[in-house]
């Protein structure tokens, strides 16, 4: 046998030290995975509130009957749930539609008018629009302690578009 075969493998020493070092890569990249990871939690919901907003519009408009996702606070957390209107002027959710919540590690803000409803007529439209009551405001505090874009607002229009807006609180 040759000298050369018997020196396989790695030392103990060798194997502390990548284990070390990993180790070290891992301890200083934790803040920015979990700065990331709230990050995509902020936008993964704001996304799903759009979603059902802009589903809510289109149920509408294919169906030719009025629509809406209603928020309410209930067990701490806020909801918010797509509703369509019946002959007899009640809201009732549709098959295969279910409430959700938003974390509650998100602050929610609801400026909307006639019980925190967005309505959209058959057409498309905004039945309850009020120019002053127009927004939805999510916050992450663990991004506004960092200083980074913490806050997006859904901004509803008359006509049913809606602007997301990405923003850094003061």
């Amino acid at each position: 046998m040759k000298l050369n075969q018997l020196k396989r493998g790695f030392t103990a020493i060798e194997a502390i030290l990548v284990i070390g070092i990993l180790g070290i890569f891992l301890l200083a990249s934790y803040p920015s995975i979990l700065n990331t990871l709230e990050t995509r939690n902020l936008e993964n919901t704001t996304r799903k509130v759009l979603g059902a907003l802009q589903t809510a519009r289109f149920r509408a408009i294919d169906t030719k009957i009025n629509h809406r996702v209603r928020f309410f606070q209930e067990e701490g957390l806020w909801w918010y749930v797509l509703e369509q209107e019946q002959p007899s002027h009640t809201w009732t959710t549709p098959p295969h539609f279910f409430r959700e919540s938003i974390p509650s590690s998100l602050v929610v803000t609801i400026n909307l008018p006639d019980n925190q409803c967005v309505e959209y007529s058959s057409i498309g439209i905004v039945d309850n629009f009020d120019s002053t009551q127009n927004t939805i405001t999510l916050q992450s505090l663990k991004l506004k302690s960092k200083k980074q874009p913490d806050l997006r607002i859904l901004q509803v229009y008359g006509g049913g578009s809606i602007r997301n807006i990405k923003e850094t609180s003061g």
